[in-house]
């Protein structure tokens, strides 16, 4: 048995179908109140930060994946993320369980440098430094040996369905709703964004193939890096309209933190729209030559045929 906690977001719905496509049709869904993605499965709620639920919630289980995402609240992430992946560590190691861990890129520094599996954490802001302790819990657990474990690491997402992310807030969300798209800080940096069907299909490849644990890997995008000025271009061509969109300077999201708190939230993030920024994901490519990525075109063409339903 298979078992993704935190599976009702986008990333854990893929992942469960990705892992019922190829690998398993025995697959377990948790979360304070699972639904079915596939099926077969089976559900389990589950409090994660209650150290015997966690251990309930893995018992049985080959692979556990910790796709769990919290809402953009430092205050509930430095409360209770590190304690949830502690118990769920726990309850692994308890289990006899691999541990997949989907990660994303908060830890590193937003300074236009490349970033690859060996880039050295330097978190900008609270919930950059949650994710750094997370990270390495993580990996002093791997180093010791009393788990099997794996992280896969992925960029800002863009996708379908219930994607949450910058790009598909204001980029998608607007167009769908025939308003002016707006883009932060700047729109000639370049930025590296991830399909999540793609995030979800890589995770379920890395968590069934064995020699992939003890590691990191940076989950693929497409090689083709663009700037969001590009991205609109592109998004106009396949839309067949010209999206207008405008550029929101810093001192903008900075007053409006003031009386906004998700405008808040989003300030330790805005760095990397300032910055180029490029995820590498050559190890990744190198390992899986033959994994199937999409492209940008395929991917807005998907959104705009799913906004059209």
């Amino acid at each position: 048995m298979q078992t993704i906690l935190g599976a009702n977001g986008q990333i854990g719905e893929e992942l469960a179908r990705a892992l019922k496509q190829k690998y398993t049709s025995d697959i377990r869904i948790v979360s304070r109140n699972p639904v079915k993605v596939n099926d077969t499965d089976t559900v389990f709620p589950a409090d994660l930060s209650k150290r015997e639920e966690a251990i309930e919630a893995v018992k049985g289980s080959e692979i556990a994946y910790f796709t769990l995402g919290m809402p953009m609240n430092t205050d509930l992430w430095e409360k209770q993320f590190s304690v949830i992946l502690n118990n769920v560590i726990d309850a692994c190691k308890i289990n006899g369980t691999k541990l997949v861990f989907f990660d994303n890129t908060y830890m590193y520094p937003q300074d236009g440098r490349i970033l690859t599996e060996q880039t050295p954490f330097a978190p900008v802001g609270k919930k950059g430094k949650v994710r750094q302790q997370m990270a390495e819990m993580l990996l002093k657990e791997m180093k010791t040996g009393q788990i099997e474990a794996v992280i896969c690491r992925a960029p800002e997402f863009y996708g379908p369905g219930k994607t949450q992310s910058i790009t598909n807030t204001m980029i998608f969300n607007n167009i769908k709703a025939h308003k002016k798209l707006k883009v932060p800080l700047r729109d000639d940096t370049v930025r590296s964004l991830i399909w999540t069907p793609d995030a979800s299909r890589a995770t379920a490849l890395i968590g069934n193939t064995p020699d992939a644990f003890g590691q990191t890997w940076h989950l693929p995008v497409d090689s083709n890096k663009l700037t969001y000025k590009q991205f609109i271009a592109l998004a106009s061509q396949i839309y067949g309209r010209e999206l207008k969109y405008t550029v929101i300077p810093k001192f903008v999201f900075k007053i409006g933190a003031l009386f906004n708190k998700q405008a808040k939230e989003l300030q330790e993030l805005l760095p990397r729209y300032g910055n180029d920024n490029i995820f590498d994901d050559s190890k990744f490519r190198t390992r899986f030559p033959d994994f199937k990525i999409t492209s940008y075109q395929q991917g807005i063409e998907q959104i705009k045929e799913e906004q059209k339903k």
